[in-house]
């Protein structure tokens, strides 16, 4: 008997917010493969806002959540965690950033108002205080710090959407969660640099996606356990224009036939999915 299973539901996608800058050029095929699939994988996770207004934040699964909208969808089938739930962590990414000379790389940066690049290391990157907003380092390992006297956390993130903006149009970037530039260099031949960001407070990131403030792409990472994937819910269940209760009522009484005929594993080891 499988206890404690993640909690599923259907909200309506409207109900759904983002909280940082997602990539429009991965909604087109992503679209493309779900209409394709003919189910519905990966559900989103979610948690609400607590501000009363009834909507949700998306802290994994903006792409779903966005081509859903795109598409027409009245509901998302989503994964519903509470922000204080002892199995949701929230880390961040970096980037590594390739495909745009280092000293242009750079260059676009120290262009940035506000700030300044200090050519020294400092401890790990704070969203608060002066200098440490980020950290900056080149293919051949010289490290610099991206300092600035602004204080609000507003602006502080303002900053770090136009630190992203200097080169996410300009070079490929992917995400990572290693500190060092060196192991890097292998992978990326034409590696630009490696920037490093703070890590953030979920209550800040419901706080700022609530008021509209987004983080830039790629830098929260949020774990959840246990985590639901695999569902492969019928797509046209997702479409059909129902009752919000009535499709929780249907999703519901598929759920227990899953688990009736054994259709349910849950994995407590660290897993790797090769079909994806």
């Amino acid at each position: 008997m499988i206890k404690n299973l993640p909690n599923l539901a259907f909200l309506p996608v409207e109900s759904l917010v983002i909280h940082e800058w997602h990539d429009d050029q991965r909604t087109p095929p992503l679209i493309r493969r779900i209409l394709a699939s003919g189910v519905f994988r990966n559900p989103p996770i979610v948690a609400p806002l607590l501000d009363n207004s009834g909507r949700y934040m998306v802290l994994d699964g903006a792409n779903r959540t966005t081509a859903l909208r795109q598409m027409g969808f009245p509901h998302v089938l989503a994964q519903i965690v509470h922000p204080k739930d002892a199995g949701l962590t929230l880390l961040n990414w970096n980037h590594v950033v390739w495909g745009l000379d280092p000293s242009e790389f750079l260059a676009g940066i120290a262009s940035i108002n506000d700030i300044e690049l200090a050519h020294e290391e400092h401890h790990r990157p704070d969203l608060w205080g002066d200098c440490g907003l980020a950290m900056v380092q080149l293919p051949r390992g010289d490290l610099y710090t991206v300092c600035t006297s602004e204080r609000t956390l507003l602006r502080r993130v303002e900053l770090l959407n136009a630190l992203v903006d200097s080169y996410k149009d300009r070079a490929h970037l992917d995400r990572t969660s290693e500190w060092s530039v060196v192991r890097q260099k292998a992978v990326y031949a034409d590696l630009s640099g490696l920037v490093i960001f703070p890590r953030f407070d979920i209550d800040h990131v419901m706080q700022l996606a609530g008021a509209g403030y987004l983080l830039p792409t790629g830098v929260t990472r949020f774990t959840v356990s246990p985590r639901a994937l695999h569902i492969n819910y019928p797509l046209s269940e997702l479409q059909v224009d129902k009752p919000l209760e009535e499709k929780n009522a249907a999703l519901q009484a598929w759920m227990q036939e899953r688990l009736a005929r054994k259709g349910v594993r849950y994995y407590a080891e660290a897993t790797y999915l090769f079909d994806e």
